[in-house]
């Protein structure tokens, strides 16, 4: 396994993003909670947010345990977070 830097903490960020996921699905669908549309709305962006920083951190960590090099850092930055908005 590559990276390291951050003792693999960054792989907790994505988890974070999947449970508030998981908290929009089960406000939706089951009507597990009662948090309004705007509430709803802010839980997405945060989505968002949670995994641009889950790539940027992990391209961070590949870099500085010198597993990618400065060149390979940004072209697997740019193509991560190009995937990423799709």
């Amino acid at each position: 396994m590559s990276g390291g830097a951050f003792n693999y903490n960054d792989y907790h960020i994505r988890g974070i993003a999947d449970q508030i996921e998981e908290i929009i699905r089960d406000n939706e669908e089951r009507g597990a909670y009662a948090y309004d549309a705007e509430t709803i709305s802010r839980f997405r962006e945060t989505v968002k947010l949670l995994h641009r920083a889950d790539v940027m951190v992990h391209r961070i960590d590949w870099l500085i345990s010198g597993d990618d090099g400065e060149d390979t850092f940004h072209r697997r930055l740019r193509e991560d977070l190009e995937r990423l908005e799709r």
